[in-house]
C-alpha cells in the first residue's frame, strides 16, 4: 500500500508521470460533453474524458482509447473504485538527420494495460451480461435521489427559471423525470426525495472558469462542482444522494456535460454522479435526461453511417435527444425511451424479457416481440442474435432487435411503428442498422425500420430475419439459419413464445431470403462484364446478377 501511495504523490507533481508496472487506485470518472441542437447535416462534436480521482487534488487524465481497451467495458466501471495498471510502451525511434550514424530511442509515457474494479459489489447485485461478451452488469435499482443546485456566475445576474420549476422536473406525472426514469426502467428505479436548491452566486466570473485546452475553450468542471456544491452545503443534505444536477445561468463552454465528479460534500470527500447544464439544456427535459443517463454510466449510441456524428440515431435518448421528441409546454422537449441495449446495460431487462439466439442456431424460431416501452411484462422485449465469440470477448459483435411504436409521452413522435435493429460493437456501443444503400445520415428513414413482410440478414448470413406481422402487442418475428436449397428439407420451426392465436402461419417454414436491391443487382451485372470473354457464360452471369 505504501508503494501505491508513494506513486500517487509522485504523480501529483505535474512533471511526473505514472511509471511502468505501477498500479494506481482511485474512482473512475467518465464525462461526456454534448453540443446543443444543430440543423440536419451539420456535424456536432461530442467530447469524452476519462479521469482517475485518487483523492483531493490528485486527479489523473486517462487516455480514452487506452482506457477502453484496457477495461473491456469501461462504462460499466463509471463512478466505481478501480485499479489502473501501467506498462512500458513499445520504444519508438526519433527522427534523424541525413547522414547521422544512429537513431536515438525515445521512451514515451507509460500505457494503460488494465483497468479492473477494486471495490466489492454485493453478490445479489451482480448479474452476468449475456449481450456484451464477458460483461458483468451491476443492476441499477431502487431510489436514485438527485439534488439540483442552481448557480449563477458572479458577473451574470439572470435567473432563467424558478426553484419551483426545477423541483417540478422531478415529478412523478407523465412528462416529468420521476415518471420517465421509472417508466424506462420498468419500475426498477425512482427519483423519490429529489430536491432543488438555489439560486446561489458563484465566487468567480464565468471567464475565470474557462481556459483553452488543445485549442478549445474548456470549462473547469471540477471547480464548478466544488464551488457550486459548497454554496449549497448549508442547505442541502447530500448524504444518500445518487447524483447532483448543476444548473448554470449562462453558457459554459458550448456543451452540457454528464458523468461523475468528486468533491467535499457534508464535510467529507465523496464521488457521485453529476451533470453540468447551461440554460438550453435545463429548459428541456430531453437533454437533461441525456446527461443524467451519462451519470448512470450510459455511453452514446450512434447509427452506422460512419460519419463521426454520434447524434444521428433518434431511436435512443443517448444519441439524438432532440429530434422526434414530444414537446411539452412547461418542460420543453421530452426524453425518448432508451434502446433495449442501453436498458440491458443497467440491468433493467429481466431474463424472461430477453431471448438469445445462439451463433450456431440450426432451428427456425417464431418470436412474439413485445413493445419495448410501457409497463413491465413477461413477454420477450429484447431479441439478441449472437455471432461467433472473438478472442477478446468485449469485441464480440451481437445484434439486438426491439419493437418500437409511436405512443405516449416519450415515443409519441417516433418515425414509425417497426422492428428496430442495433448492432452492438466497439466495446459495447449500440448503432442502429440502416438497410438502405447508401445509408442515411439520420436513422429516421424507412431503411432503419423493419415492417411486416420485410426481411433482413446478418452480414455473415448466420441469422435470417423476417417480420411476419404486427399485432396489438408488438411484432411476430421469425428468425432462423440461412435457408437451404428448395430440394432439401426445411428447418423445424420452434415457437418460442407465440400462442396459437398469434401464430397464424405454417408450422414448418424457413425465412424467405430478401431480394438484392436494384443497385446491388446492377453492380453484380457489371461484375460479369469484367470477366474474360471466355468465362461470360449465360448461366454464370445470371447467377452473378441475382
Amino acid at each position: 500500500m505504501s508503494r501505491v501511495v508513494a506513486c500517487l504523490l509522485l504523480m501529483a507533481t505535474p512533471a511526473m508521470e505514472a511509471r511502468a508496472d505501477e498500479i494506481v487506485q482511485g474512482v473512475l470518472q467518465l464525462r461526456w460533453g454534448d453540443a446543443p441542437p444543430a440543423a440536419r447535416g451539420t456535424p456536432r462534436a461530442a467530447h469524452f474524458e476519462a479521469w482517475l480521482d485518487a483523492g483531493p487534488d490528485r486527479r489523473y487524465r486517462l487516455d480514452a482509447a487506452q482506457a477502453r481497451r484496457a477495461a473491456g467495458d469501461l462504462y460499466a466501471l463509471a463512478n466505481r473504485r478501480v485499479a489502473v495498471a501501467y506498462r512500458a510502451p513499445a520504444r519508438v525511434k526519433a527522427g534523424v538527420k541525413a547522414g547521422a550514424a544512429a537513431t536515438v530511442p525515445v521512451q514515451s509515457a507509460p500505457e494503460i494495460s488494465a483497468i479492473v474494479a477494486a471495490d466489492l459489489a454485493p453478490a445479489r447485485t451482480m448479474a452476468r451480461g449475456d449481450v456484451v461478451g464477458a460483461r458483468t452488469v451491476t443492476p441499477l435499482t431502487g431510489s436514485t435521489r438527485w439534488v439540483t443546485v442552481m448557480c449563477k456566475f458572479a458577473d451574470v445576474p439572470t435567473e432563467q427559471k424558478s426553484r419551483a420549476f426545477f423541483q417540478a422536473q422531478y415529478g412523478d406525472a407523465p412528462g416529468q423525470l420521476g415518471h420517465y426514469w421509472s417508466d424506462v426502467s420498468y419500475g426498477r428505479i425512482d427519483l423519490a426525495g429529489s430536491t432543488a436548491h438555489g439560486w446561489y452566486t458563484l465566487p468567480r466570473t464565468r471567464a475565470s472558469y474557462l481556459s483553452v485546452v488543445n485549442g478549445r475553450t474548456k470549462a473547469d468542471l471540477s471547480q464548478l462542482f466544488a464551488d457550486c456544491t459548497a454554496l449549497a452545503d448549508a442547505d442541502v443534505d447530500f448524504r444518500g444522494a445518487q447524483g447532483i444536477n448543476l444548473m448554470f445561468n449562462t453558457e459554459l463552454d458550448g456543451s452540457a456535460w454528464g458523468g461523475g465528479a468528486c468533491g467535499t460534500l457534508d464535510g467529507s470527500y465523496q464521488c457521485t454522479r453529476a451533470t453540468w447544464n447551461p440554460p438550453w439544456a435545463f429548459s428541456n427535459l430531453a437533454p437533461l435526461a441525456h446527461e443524467m443517463g451519462h451519470g448512470y454510466g450510459l455511453p452514446h449510441s450512434d447509427n452506422t453511417d460512419g460519419d463521426g456524428d454520434t447524434y444521428d440515431n433518434p431511436w435512443d435518448l443517448m444519441s439524438d435527444a432532440w429530434r422526434n421528441a414530444v414537446s411539452d409546454a412547461t418542460h420543453g422537449l421530452l426524453p425518448k425511451q432508451l434502446n433495449m441495449a442501453q436498458r440491458d446495460r443497467l440491468g433493467w431487462v429481466g431474463a424472461a424479457n430477453k431471448q438469445i439466439i445462439a451463433a450456431d442456431n440450426a432451428s427456425t424460431h417464431d418470436v412474439m416481440l413485445a413493445w419495448a416501452g410501457g409497463a413491465a411484462t413477461d413477454a420477450t422485449q429484447m431479441l439478441v442474435l449472437s455471432l461467433s465469440t472473438q478472442p477478446d470477448p468485449y469485441r464480440t459483435v451481437v445484434y439486438v432487435l426491439e419493437a418500437r411504436r409511436r405512443h405516449g409521452s416519450y415515443d409519441g413522435k417516433l418515425a414509425g411503428d417497426a422492428v428496430i435493429l442495433h448492432v452492438l460493437e466497439d466495446y459495447g456501443i449500440a448503432r442502429s442498422i440502416d438497410t438502405d444503400t447508401p445509408v442515411a445520415d439520420l436513422s429516421s428513414n424507412e431503411g432503419s425500420m423493419l415492417r411486416a413482410g420485410e426481411t433482413w440478414r446478418t452480414p455473415d448470413e448466420r441469422h435470417w430475419v423476417e417480420v411476419v406481422s404486427m399485432t396489438a402487442s408488438g411484432f411476430l418475428v421469425r428468425v432462423g439459419p440461412r435457408p437451404r436449397a428448395m430440394s432439401t428439407p426445411s428447418q423445424v420451426l420452434v415457437r418460442s413464445n407465440v400462442s396459437a392465436a398469434q401464430a397464424a402461419t405454417p408450422s414448418v417454414r424457413t425465412p424467405v431470403p430478401p431480394a438484392a436491391p436494384k443497385s446491388v443487382r446492377q453492380a453484380r451485372a457489371r461484375t460479369c462484364e469484367v470477366l474474360p470473354r471466355v468465362l461470360r457464360l449465360p448461366t454464370l452471369c445470371a447467377v452473378l446478377a441475382r
